[in-house]
């Protein structure tokens, strides 16, 4: 009792914070959340003032960098025709069908294989390879679940709030050559140079990744998942992924854009403002501050 009593007296501030946030998280602002979440995952108080690391100045973005433009963009569906008016339509996943709730879902109206997705959120994924073995009670649960949340509220992605949530199913990509999951070829942009690629394959249950630089050389680091014991060969789209990220990115001081490869096509996945919500692991932590160094922050005065 008398350590708690120490420690709020040390820091009312960051003491209430965790109290509020366990009870009624959605009547903190946005920078006491922050500031309360990141206490809590990293051990350490945030610095707004001074952030160096990426994923300091990730949290500096979520509260001073709200460009309404963002709200389009990783609204996974509406992104669609922005992407297409900048690189073409050609990169983009063929849509199934659009549904504002799972009971419009129909699955006789699919076919054999398909993906089905929320607009909204992360993880609101459910990908079909045999619609015959699909436990589509099972999806729509999940699915149904994911739709009634507003991903912003978890670790104050503010580009996620105001998204209208809905459910829209798209083609099944595959790749011919093997018999593994696509791989996602994840490209760290700044100010609309790419200038890290990490690729994500799934194996089992579990993904693993492996980071490269611009000429396609192997980083040594790693953040949250495994790195690839074997790393495969460079692509021949790595150029041409690279140019449309570039394009994408223009005008943005930092955001992810994905890409998959599925028979030699590059298709466009998403684009992500805060990856891992600013909180991956970095191992070793110096490529933290590495990937600070390149995330240049805007004057707030001229945002």
């Amino acid at each position: 009792m008398f350590k708690k009593i120490k420690r709020y007296l040390h820091s009312p501030y960051y003491e209430i914070g965790q109290n509020i946030m366990n009870r009624w998280p959605r009547i903190m602002s946005d920078k006491w959340y922050i500031k309360t979440q990141w206490l809590r995952e990293c051990g350490y108080r945030l610095d707004l003032e001074n952030p160096r690391t990426f994923n300091e100045k990730i949290q500096w973005l979520k509260l001073y960098n709200r460009n309404p433009l963002y709200t389009l963009l990783v609204d996974k569906y509406r992104v669609k025709e922005w992407v297409a008016q900048k690189i073409g339509s050609q990169y983009i996943v063929p849509t199934l069908a659009t549904y504002k709730s799972v009971q419009e879902i129909t699955p006789e109206s699919l076919p054999l294989q398909f993906v089905l997705k929320c607009n909204h959120d992360s993880g609101g994924v459910i990908v079909c390879r045999d619609k015959a073995s699909f436990d589509f009670k099972k999806a729509m649960a999940m699915l149904d679940s994911h739709l009634k949340n507003n991903h912003y509220y978890y670790a104050r992605e503010w580009a996620y709030k105001h998204v209208k949530p809905m459910l829209f199913a798209e083609q099944y990509l595959e790749d011919s050559a093997s018999e593994d999951a696509l791989v996602d070829y994840k490209w760290f942009c700044f100010n609309g140079e790419p200038k890290i690629m990490y690729l994500c394959r799934e194996r089992g249950s579990h993904p693993v990744t492996a980071f490269f630089d611009m000429e396609y050389r192997h980083l040594p680091f790693t953040m949250a998942n495994p790195i690839a014991t074997i790393l495969p060969e460079k692509p021949a789209q790595f150029e041409k992924m690279k140019q449309l990220a570039a394009t994408l990115s223009q005008g943005i001081p930092h955001v992810r854009v994905d890409f998959y490869l599925a028979k030699n096509q590059i298709y466009f996945g998403e684009m992500t403002f805060y990856d891992s919500a600013g909180y991956g692991p970095f191992n070793p932590p110096v490529w933290n501050y590495t990937l600070g160094e390149m995330l240049v922050l805007p004057s707030r005065h001229k945002m």
